[in-house]
C-alpha cells in the first residue's frame, strides 16, 4: 500500500508578470528614434532576442523539476531534484504528527517553492508547489516541521485514514 505523487511548480501568471516588464522595454526599443534603437541592437545579432526569452526559458526550467512524495506503511520518503539528490526518509516513529491542514502560502511562507517559515522559525520548512490551500503537516519528535501542497488533497487525505486505520499508525491525525 502505497501512495505517491509527482508535482512541480505551476505557476501561470509568473509567464505574464514577465511580459508585462518585457514588453514596454520591446516597445521602447522599436519606437525610440524612429527605429534607429533597433537597427543598432540587429547589429548585435541574437543577444537582444536572448535577452527576451531567457527569463522565459527560466521560468520553464524551474516550472519542470519535479518534487517525488511517497507514502507507505514505513513512513514518508520525498525527493526534489537538483536540492535532494537522495531521497529524504522519514519512518513513523520519528513522526509526531502527520494530518492534513490549512495554509496561506503569502502570509506564512512568503510565497511559492521551498520555503522556511517566516518569523525566524526555521524549524518549519514547506514545499509548496501549488496555489492551492490544504496540505500536508508533517510535525516531528525533535521539533521539526515540514508541509508538503499536494494537487491529489482528496485522495491523500482517503489514505492517510486507511493507513491509520488498517496499520494502526498512531502519528496520523
Amino acid at each position: 500500500m502505497e501512495f505517491e505523487e509527482k508535482q512541480s511548480l505551476k505557476i501561470w501568471w509568473l509567464y505574464l508578470i514577465t511580459a508585462a516588464t518585457i514588453i514596454p522595454t520591446l516597445a521602447v526599443i522599436i519606437f525610440y528614434k524612429n527605429g534607429q534603437v533597433l537597427e543598432e541592437f540587429k547589429k548585435m545579432y541574437f543577444a537582444p532576442i536572448l535577452a527576451v526569452l531567457s527569463p522565459f526559458l527560466i521560468i520553464y526550467l524551474i516550472q519542470q523539476i519535479k518534487l517525488t512524495l511517497k507514502i507507505n506503511t514505513e513512513g514518508i520518503t520525498y525527493k526534489y531534484l537538483p536540492f535532494h539528490f537522495k531521497p529524504n526518509y522519514f519512518r513513523w516513529m520519528s513522526i509526531d504528527k502527520a494530518y492534513i491542514r490549512k495554509f496561506d502560502a503569502f502570509s506564512e511562507y512568503g510565497g511559492y517553492g521551498i520555503k522556511n517559515r517566516l518569523w525566524f522559525k526555521f524549524k518549519d520548512k514547506a514545499f509548496i508547489l501549488n496555489d492551492k490551500n490544504r496540505g500536508l503537516q508533517i510535525e516531528f519528535k525533535n521539533g521539526k516541521k515540514l508541509l508538503f501542497t499536494s494537487n491529489k488533497i482528496e485522495d491523500l487525505e482517503m489514505f492517510l485514514i486507511n493507513l491509520k486505520t488498517r496499520y494502526n499508525i498512531q502519528a496520523i491525525q
